[in-house]
Parts: C-alpha cells; sequence; structure tokens
C-alpha cells in the first residue's frame, strides 16, 4: 500500500535520472558516427591480384531503440508524477486548532500554500510596532488608539525686574540693577497617542500563527498519508507519440 508521502519521496529522484538519462539520449543521438555503418569487400582486378580482407563498421546507436529507451524511461516519471497530482486532487485533511476544526476537507496543495504564507505573517507580525514601555498606555475610544493618561506641566516667561542697590540723592541718581524672574504664565496639559500596539497583544498574535503553522504542517502530514490512486499515464502518452 502506497502513500502519498512515498510518491513525493521519489518523484525527486526519478526526476533527476529521467533528466539526466534523456540528456544522455539526446547527445548520443547528435553523433553522426554513431548512427552509421559501413561494409566493404575487395575484389581483386585479376587473379594475380593483391587480396585483402574485408572491411566494416557496426552501426552502434539506433534512432529506433533509443526512441524505446526514452519512452521506458520517461513512463516511469510521467506515471509517477500523474500518481501524486491524481492523489492531491482527493488528499485532504481538517485543520484542528486546540482540536476544534477551523478548515475542513482542506487540500494538499491549499495547505501548502498556507504554511508558506504563516512563514511570512509570522515575519510580519513579529515586526508590528509596539508601545513604549516607558509610558502607561490605556485605549482611548474616542480617538480610536492608545493614549497616556495626561500630564501638566507649566510655561514660563522670564520677566525682567529691578533691584534698587541705592536710593537716590541729591547728589547721584538711584542705583538700579536690572534681573530676570521666570515667572508661571500658563499651563500645558499634554496627551500622548500610539498607533502601535502593546507587547502582550503582539505575543498573543504570535502565538496564534506559530499555534496554526503547528497545525497546518500536522494537516498536511496526514493529507500527505493518504494512498496514492495509482495512474499509468505515460505508457498511453508514449504509445501515442512514439507508437
Amino acid at each position: 500500500m502506497t502513500k502519498l508521502n512515498q510518491i513525493i519521496a521519489v518523484e525527486k529522484g526519478v526526476k533527476s535520472r529521467s533528466f539526466q538519462e534523456l540528456t544522455d539520449a539526446h547527445h548520443v543521438l547528435q553523433k553522426p558516427a554513431l548512427l552509421a555503418g559501413i561494409a566493404r569487400t575487395y575484389r581483386p582486378k585479376d587473379e594475380e591480384g593483391e587480396q585483402l580482407p574485408p572491411e566494416s563498421t557496426r552501426v552502434q546507436v539506433k534512432a529506433d531503440e533509443v526512441l524505446r529507451q526514452t519512452a521506458t524511461i520517461l513512463t516511469r516519471l510521467f506515471d509517477v508524477t500523474a500518481t501524486k497530482d491524481w492523489t492531491n486532487c482527493v488528499a485532504r485533511a481538517d485543520v484542528l486548532v486546540d482540536g476544534t476544526p477551523l478548515l475542513r476537507d482542506v487540500p494538499v496543495s491549499y495547505l501548502l500554500f498556507l504554511e508558506k504564507q504563516l512563514v511570512d505573517l509570522l515575519t510580519f507580525v513579529r515586526k508590528l510596532p509596539v508601545l513604549d514601555a516607558a509610558e502607561s498606555w490605556v485605549y482611548d475610544a474616542s480617538a480610536d488608539c492608545y493614549a497616556t493618561e495626561p500630564t501638566q506641566t507649566t510655561r514660563t516667561k522670564r520677566i525682567p525686574r529691578n533691584h534698587v542697590k541705592a536710593e537716590a540723592t541729591e547728589k547721584h541718581p538711584a542705583q538700579v540693577e536690572v534681573y530676570y524672574e521666570d515667572v508661571v504664565i500658563g499651563y500645558w496639559k499634554t496627551v500622548k497617542f500610539s498607533g502601535a500596539l502593546p507587547a502582550q497583544r503582539i505575543n498573543e498574535l504570535v502565538e496564534r500563527v506559530e499555534k496554526l503553522q503547528a497545525a497546518v504542517k500536522f494537516a498536511r502530514e496526514e493529507a500527505n498519508s493518504a494512498e496514492v490512486v495509482q495512474q499509468e499515464a505515460g505508457e498511453k502518452v508514449f504509445r501515442f507519440l512514439f507508437g
């Protein structure tokens, strides 16, 4: 009883061997000397003439024979690939997450697609922007994003002041020194907003993607354990092509 995963395992080797043998056959057919033969006999002009032995070269490669060998080589490849593809049409499995079916009767080709997409999604999720851990964030429904608690800071202005070092007298004007004083003239109320996500949320998303990855891989293995639908397409193809 052959399983789909066994057919998949041997397909690569069959492809490689078929390609090499087909390449070798092609090269052989490109060498005219191997396809050619000759037979020569010598007859002297008269009885006293020199006797020479016959000469011959056998045909080493016959195109018809190469065609038969090629058909034999490729029939195995055609049959293995057909068996895999026919079986892929019926090999299905459920994707189970925590024991609950997320997707039912998923074909192998789509499971392979999901596996690739989830690798890219995991990279995407891991690179999501994260909220600054130095701030305290809460979700603000009105702004539809995260916000910090309001903070208040003062706005000051430098106001010049006069300091009288010596009062004026009849003989001398007053001695005044100018200095500046920072005076609070208002208050800033600041709220920071961010479209980033909490680290906990990102960790949850990563965990979900990884959980689904595991479920899809398990489903693919289950689908690949399906019994193959044996196909023999190669013989029909080459009977038509070379028959």
